[in-house]
């Protein structure tokens, strides 16, 4: 009788563990998770997508590390001018 008794208390065990693993993984999971990217404040849906890119990419360069295609920025006014406005935009006053 006792062995029974021991059986069902190590079931017990072994379901409480797997349970506990599975928990913390689903939030392992979902902590590391990357923060989406901020959307544009403004409706950008009648400019083209050059512009849109450029804009997107100059309102990131105002809270981090320049990003900007130097070289689609010499060669695509559209670009140009979205990374610009994105960046006088985004910056804080």
């Amino acid at each position: 009788m006792m062995w029974n008794a021991d059986k069902v208390a190590a079931k017990e065990l072994v379901m409480r563990l797997i349970s506990t693993i599975f928990a913390v993984a689903l939030m392992a999971g979902c902590a590391s998770q990357p923060a989406p990217a901020p959307q544009p404040k403004v409706n950008l849906s009648g400019y083209p997508l050059e512009f849109r890119q450029g804009y997107a990419d100059g309102c990131a360069s105002v809270n981090a590390a320049r990003k900007r295609d130097d070289a689609r920025f010499k060669s695509d006014a559209n670009y140009a001018m979205g990374w610009r406005d994105g960046y006088s935009i985004c910056k804080p006053r």
